[in-house]
């Protein structure tokens, strides 16, 4: 039986909530008037697959949008490999030109992960997105978690950074980072329902990649670890990201 590297030890920790929480509403889009519970999926800034594949391999159909044609050329090459080239379909472009790659009212599911960061305007991105789900549609939303930033930042000895991140989501750059309730609240601006928030990578970036390596079963306990902590409230602010589950109004 093949065993997993240390990269891949460490991407199961840090997506395992993540993952969890995608199957269990994958498994709830009700079928259609054929039957088919295959659910139609949109994965914007989904770059190589890592989640597109995985999701295509529980059977359902995922349109990956990106701007980057190195990264649908290894989508391509995963998908493959993996078996679900059927499945999966690479489409050049981002938010900005979304509607001229994906019909409005056509997804049941969309993922946004690690995108509302660099838009310009995170409340018009949701209301964008909002537009391509059905009524009733559902968001995965994975986003910067702002305290752990700050934290962070003052580990490594940036103090004035962390000071101008307690305030400002956009301070020392491009990207945005979120508390809790500024995600939620955008949330509601853009017409979605939150329907359950998630910590992530609470532990799995600040455990040396020694003790997940050599302690036997370590790699596991992690990922139970961060699962354990995922929904509650007071490790939102420890967590790397939120990942946030809403329901298209």
């Amino acid at each position: 039986m093949p065993t997993q590297n240390s990269s891949q030890r460490r991407s199961a920790a840090r997506t395992a909530v993540v993952w969890d929480a995608l199957q269990g509403v994958l498994s709830s889009v009700p079928a259609d008037a054929t039957g088919d519970k295959a659910a139609s999926v949109i994965d914007i800034g989904g770059g190589t697959g890592g989640f597109a594949v995985r999701v295509a391999g529980l059977g359902h159909r995922v349109t990956v949008i990106d701007p980057s044609p190195d990264a649908l050329a290894a989508l391509g090459r995963r998908a493959d490999e993996s078996g679900v080239a059927a499945l999966v379909t690479g489409q050049q472009g981002d938010l900005a030109n979304l509607f001229d790659l994906v019909p409005a009212h056509s997804a049941d599911v969309v993922l946004c992960h690690g995108v509302l960061e660099i838009v310009d305007d995170p409340a018009d991105a949701l209301a964008t997105i909002a537009r391509v789900l059905r009524p009733g549609g559902r968001l995965s939303l994975l986003v910067s978690q702002r305290h752990a930033t700050v934290f962070a930042r003052a580990m490594a000895g940036h103090f004035g950074q962390a000071r101008a991140l307690l305030d400002d989501p956009a301070a020392g750059g491009a990207t945005r980072r979120f508390t809790v309730d500024e995600v939620s609240s955008v949330l509601d601006e853009a017409g979605f329902d939150t329907e359950s928030v998630h910590a992530v990578r609470v532990f799995a970036d600040l455990v040396p990649s020694s003790l997940v390596d050599l302690e036997p079963g370590a790699a596991a306990a992690l990922v139970e670890l961060e699962q354990a902590v995922a929904d509650r409230p007071e490790y939102f602010p420890l967590a790397t990201q939120l990942h946030l589950i809403a329901t298209r109004h």
